[in-house]
């Protein structure tokens, strides 16, 4: 008989308490409205430490998988740039890095049981063990996978965490700055809403452009990334036939696989 494994006990109690309450809070917080008071707070009451306070609550958000764009939209509304967006960008490269750890800790065998449902994510895998950081890199500027999902994913593959960390923050700055932006336009055209300041032609004529500059940025770096993702993937494709065909028996086809998984 097997001996009581204490660790994997932990494990999988610890994965379960987490589960339960991301459930419980999925169906009965108010989510929106807990994130809305929580700027409300960071605005009134927490002064310079706003910042700090605003990056660190990417942490539980990302954890729970739960969007957290409106805390990216409310750092450009309170902060404005470059401020909003120093502490929108390290917030979530720091709740994505948790994320990343706890799926190669103690969620890795949930994350691994859930991979069947993204079978397009093996070839990424495979591609990730050739070259982590540029895969990494191009995951985060296209949107293959959801965001939450592949921080969890990602965590099952080989790639190191000081390349995720950096991949994951260049790859994230051009959403995290359109958001931003958006959140730091919407609080100038509050101001000029309540009378607060004057917003003269040649200031919206600006913000306007600067808006549309804006979006054909992240089409154009969107679109390129993608090229370059299916361009890396189809080479590893290529790769993976040539060793199946020269190889010859389909336990070295399943070797391929094996990148997808970080060992024991």
């Amino acid at each position: 008989m097997a001996s009581f494994n204490w660790v994997s006990f932990l494990r999988i109690t610890l994965l379960l308490v987490l589960l339960a309450a991301i459930t419980v809070a999925c169906f009965t917080l108010p989510v929106e409205k807990i994130l809305k008071d929580f700027l409300l707070w960071v605005e009134q009451d927490l002064g310079p430490w706003g910042p700090l306070a605003l990056a660190v609550a990417y942490v539980p958000l990302t954890v729970l998988a739960v969007p957290a764009s409106i805390l990216t939209l409310g750092g450009g509304y309170l902060f404005g740039l470059p401020v909003g967006f120093i502490a929108d960008s390290i917030g979530a490269v720091i709740g994505a890095t948790a994320a990343f750890l706890l799926g190669r800790t103690i969620g890795r065998s949930y994350v691994i049981s859930k991979l069947e449902d993204y079978p397009q994510f093996q070839a990424v895998a495979v591609a990730i063990e050739k070259s982590g950081f540029k895969i990494v890199l191009l995951l985060r500027l296209v949107p293959l996978l959801p965001f939450n999902m592949l921080n969890y994913l990602l965590s099952v593959t080989p790639v190191s965490i000081g390349e995720y960390m950096m991949a994951s923050w260049l790859g994230m700055m051009p959403i995290t700055f359109a958001l931003v932006y958006v959140g730091t336009t919407l609080k100038d055209l509050a101001d000029v809403t309540h009378g607060w300041s004057e917003f003269s032609k040649t200031r919206l004529a600006l913000v306007l452009l600067s808006f549309v500059v804006s979006v054909v940025l992240m089409v154009v770096v969107t679109k390129v990334a993608k090229a370059a993702l299916e361009k890396a993937l189809a080479e590893n494709a290529a790769d993976i036939a040539v060793v199946g065909d020269a190889g010859s028996s389909s336990s070295a086809v399943v070797d391929l696989h094996e990148p997808l998984l970080v060992p024991n």
